[in-house]
């Protein structure tokens, strides 16, 4: 995760954080007006501009997404529950190119079938992560239930960025590359000496994400127990049982992430 600090000193790479902000925020912002949690989340054709943006900017998608989507959410209501949503989108735009640059050194140009396989599993690495970190702090907040956000927004990560990122990546990316503006050309080639804990920090984010995906489900509609949560703190949203029986998961998750 070293990049995500150093890249503040590249000014192309914060242009790139700008670009993608003000990119992603230009698109969430009209589709305010077609909600399906009205207030929390909405119709997100924009969800694949992270993706798209990770591929090509590396760290500053990271940070654009997170920026961009706090941008969307002032014009549909801003509340407590963002802080969860700047980290989620922080994961989501981190993840694909970090995990796409561990598993293979093929360009994100999809090709084949092992090229979509690959991208399938990283975006859904990358979805999940973001719903488990927002469904997980709306439902604490006593918002919005796990098993209904949760799932919501990692479905509508998966649609947008399955039907638009690799066709948009398949014209955009030869020509960021031929002009010298993908992340890899702008910071240089990464260290190679912690790749053996990246991979660890991977096990882990993948881990952390299909545990706690879940079992986040299961703690919401009560059909799962965990003995560090009590039985009487199980009702109304669920959200102590869910706050509480997801808190060691987001650890690991958090872990994984800094070995990343």
């Amino acid at each position: 995760m070293r990049e995500l600090i150093a890249m503040w000193r590249n000014t192309r790479m914060v242009v790139f954080t700008a670009l993608t902000a003000s990119l992603y925020a230009a698109i969430l912002i009209p589709f305010k007006v077609l909600p399906i949690i009205p207030g929390v989340t909405e119709l997100r054709p924009a969800n694949a501009i992270p993706v798209v943006c990770s591929f090509l900017f590396g760290p500053a998608a990271a940070w654009g997404a997170a920026i961009g989507n706090v941008i969307g959410d002032f014009f549909g209501g801003f509340g407590p529950g963002d802080l969860f949503g700047f980290v989620g989108n922080f994961l989501y735009g981190f993840l694909p190119y970090r995990t796409w640059e561990l598993l293979t050194q093929r360009r994100p140009v999809l090709r084949g079938p092992m090229d979509w396989l690959l991208f399938t599993a990283v975006v859904g690495l990358a979805s999940g992560a973001c719903a488990l970190v927002i469904g997980w702090g709306l439902n604490v907040l006593g918002f919005v239930p796990f098993r209904v956000l949760g799932n919501i927004v990692w479905i509508n990560n998966m649609l947008a960025s399955m039907l638009l990122a690799p066709f948009l990546l398949a014209v955009v990316y030869p020509r960021a590359e031929r002009g010298g503006l993908t992340y890899g050309q702008v910071l240089g080639r990464r260290e190679t000496g912690r790749v053996g804990l990246a991979y660890v920090g991977l096990g882990l984010v993948v881990g952390a994400v299909g545990v706690g995906m879940w079992l986040g489900n299961g703690l919401s509609s009560g059909s799962v127990r965990v003995p560090w949560v009590g039985e009487g703190v199980a009702g109304g949203t669920g959200a102590w049982a869910v706050g509480l029986g997801l808190a060691p998961v987001l650890v690991v998750l958090l872990l994984g992430m800094v070995l990343l």
